[in-house]
């Protein structure tokens, strides 16, 4: 019951509820961005398999700048991260955008996170499975290890919470969540300002 209505309802009216308490601070962060990002926007729009790996749009708020190298290259990701978006990366809430995702049920509030759609056909048939539920933003590879973490034992983690998803791990995912925004704890994997890439092996 909880997995196919009472979680989308849930969502649905905590994410409408949250959008209206959060609009003068999104407003205050999008107006900095504005201003720190050199040009580059306020948010990162991106294309993302979701359920059933359906591709949807995931909004992010934008933490780097479009700076490139003389042949036109996008510098690689820690010369165009920012401070500002270095702390907002930090905090998490790059990702409070996404509640508008979760209103139009792209996603959820718990699940397995939205990867990019070239690893669509890296994935095993079980770590497809992934797929399944609604991708989330946040979830139980986030709470244990977020971006320090291989991606084999993250895919691990991901197909886990598909077979177990339940009313009081969603709650206990989010609570330990918010004290790990708090900790600061698994932003990047070590020596890389977000995470390596996925290969299909790693």
């Amino acid at each position: 019951m909880y997995r196919n209505l009472g979680k989308r309802l849930i969502d649905l009216i905590c994410a409408f509820c949250l959008l209206l308490i959060f609009i003068p601070f999104l407003l205050c962060v999008s107006l900095i961005l504005l201003l720190v990002n050199r040009g580059a926007g306020i948010f990162f729009i991106q294309k993302r398999p979701g359920k059933d790996a359906k591709i949807f749009d995931v909004i992010k708020f934008k933490t780097m700048t479009d700076e490139r190298d003389k042949e036109g290259k996008l510098l690689p990701d820690d010369k165009r991260l920012t401070r500002v978006g270095r702390v907002v990366r930090s905090l998490s809430i790059d990702e409070l955008p996404q509640l508008i995702n979760v209103l139009k049920g792209d996603m959820a509030f718990v699940g397995p996170r939205p990867l990019l759609p070239k690893y669509l056909p890296l994935y095993s048939e079980e770590q497809f499975r992934r797929h399944e539920v609604r991708p989330g933003i946040t979830g139980w590879a986030q709470i244990n290890g977020r971006n320090n973490i291989s991606w084999t034992k993250k895919f691990e983690y991901d197909v886990w919470y598909v077979d177990h998803v339940s009313f009081w791990l969603d709650l206990k995912i989010l609570f330990l969540t918010v004290k790990k925004v708090f900790v600061r704890e698994g932003i990047s994997k070590e020596g890389e300002a977000t995470t390596i890439p996925f290969d299909g092996t790693n």
